[in-house]
């Protein structure tokens, strides 16, 4: 059941950072999840020290995944383009 909600939870995170991003329209719902999932791993490695399943889904986690999605998805636009939109 773990797996369903880590799959839901990364779609819904790389769906939101995809539309911050305006790169919505370039991803499927596949990048989405994977933008996601990787995204809560770099802003868990970057504001909880590594641990992105220590807590339970709250208000600050899921704002740290987003976060990490959004810097992701700037880094990715910066090696495709050359420029952060």
């Amino acid at each position: 059941m773990g797996l369903i909600i880590w799959l839901i939870i990364g779609g819904v995170i790389g769906w939101l950072a995809s539309i911050i991003m305006r790169t919505d329209a370039q991803q499927g719902i596949f990048l989405n999840i994977i933008v996601g999932i990787v995204g809560a791993f770099l802003g868990g490695l970057l504001f909880n020290g590594g641990s992105i399943n220590a807590a339970p889904l709250t208000i600050y986690s899921f704002l740290v995944s987003l976060l990490g999605a959004v810097v992701l998805l700037a880094i990715v636009n910066l090696f495709r383009r050359g420029r952060v939109r």
